[in-house]
Formats: structure tokens, sequence, C-alpha cells
């Protein structure tokens, strides 16, 4: 399948129907593949300009309580007003977030599951910037388990739990286990490589958030996008029961 472009803005139904929950809180939206959360240095179409029509009644567009990469899909937080917003913001940066990521990746790690702990960096070169493992970087681990694989042993299933929320860490994360990521444009791809074409493969699953006292955790699961379908299912997956 081709990588996708960057796709254009989300009309109001599109984003409707993308919502996989909301209360009065919160938000979680399933996030397409291809299109940037929010407006970047060059402009263009992206997912925010999209909020306007979330309102459902309140005074405001909801705004992001988190990011996801562009070309990753599924769960993505908002909160519809500031002091949903405040509470996001720390429940995300008291690392109270359990989230669970699914990735089809080239090959099969040597340990049917384990704990990638690695710190990253950011590099900044003139061809682009990229995240990197450092000692002097920040703090970044990653559980992970094989959830399947095809029979030839050329792609794997794996669930990814980050402890931690570092720019591209799953995805570095994978290329530092020499699995990286269908579909990854940047990490674990050799050098002079063109370009992969096939889209990411990097799904974010499903979301824990303890929003509420006296409450369970409210928990939110995105389903597969089509364009991991063929390669999910060759690695095991049946689909949701």
């Amino acid at each position: 399948m081709p990588r996708p472009a960057h796709r254009p803005t989300l009309t109001a139904a599109e984003i409707e129907a993308r919502v996989l929950y909301k209360d009065s809180l919160i938000i979680v939206v399933d996030k397409p593949a291809g299109l940037p959360v929010h407006q970047g240095p060059g402009g263009g179409p992206n997912l925010e300009q999209s909020f306007v029509h979330l309102r459902y009644g309140l005074p405001r567009a909801p705004s992001l309580g988190h990011r996801l990469d562009r070309d990753t899909t599924g769960c993505l937080v908002l909160g519809r007003h500031p002091k949903a917003l405040a509470k996001l913001g720390k429940i995300f940066a008291g690392g109270r977030a359990e989230k669970t990521y699914w990735a089809v990746v080239h090959g099969r790690p040597a340990q049917a599951s384990g704990t990638i702990d690695l710190s990253l960096t950011k590099l900044t070169p003139k061809q682009g910037w990229r995240m990197v493992v450092s000692p002097d970087g920040q703090n970044a681990v990653t559980d992970y388990k094989v959830m399947g694989s095809s029979a030839d042993g050329r792609l794997s299933w794996l669930e990814c739990k980050p402890r931690t929320g570092r720019t591209h860490q799953i995805r570095v994360h994978c290329a530092e286990l020499g699995c990286p990521i269908l579909g990854e444009p940047i990490y674990g791809r050799a050098e002079g490589a063109p370009p992969p074409d096939e889209p990411l493969h990097l799904l974010a699953r499903a979301i824990r958030l303890p929003l509420y006292p006296s409450r369970d955790p409210v928990e939110v699961v995105a389903p597969p996008p089509e364009h991991m379908l063929t390669a999910l299912a060759a690695c095991g997956y049946i689909g949701a029961p």
C-alpha cells in the first residue's frame, strides 16, 4: 500500500465519526494517519482545525491533552475546557496515563517480552531533526510483548507500553531492538535506502486515564486502521471479539 500523502482537514461528519469516547471532561478521537495534530512551521492541514466541530454545546472547542506523531493513528485525548486540560496535564506529567500501542515490526525480537530502557535526546542537523539514544538524554522506558509473528518470521506484531512519553519513543526503541516498525521512514532504515512505500504501522491502541477519584479509570480502545490489517492478520490478529 502506498505511503499516504498529507491528509486534508477533516469535515464535521468525518471528525464526529472518529469520536471514541466523550464525557464532561474529555473527548477521545481516533486520529487518522497522515494528518498532524497541530499546525507546524510550514502550515498546512491539521487535526486541530476540526476541533471546532466537537464543542457539543460548550462555548469553546476542545484542545489537545497530549500529542501523537503525524503518521501514528489511534487514541488521542482532548480536554473540553481549561479545568479538564489542567487535570489531564497532571495525569500525563505524573505518568498516570496508561498507554498501549500496537506496532507491526520487521523481524522478531530475540525475547518474547522485555523492557527497553534507553534514554533519548533530540538532534537537529540540517537534513532534519530526529531522536537518538544518548546516556545524557531523557529517561525513556518501554515494555513490549510479542503478540504474534508471520509464518516466514519477517514480521511481528508487538504490544508496547511506554512508561515515559518521549517523542518518537516507540519508533526509536523498536529500531534499537533490531525490529524497526513497518513503514518507518527514519529509524532503523539503512543509510541511502529509499523511503518505505507503506505507511507507518503504529497504532495508539488504548489509553487508561484515572480521571475521577470515585470511579474506575476511563478506558478507551481504538480499532486498527485499514492499512495495518493485512500485516496484523499475517501475524495472527483475527479481529476484536
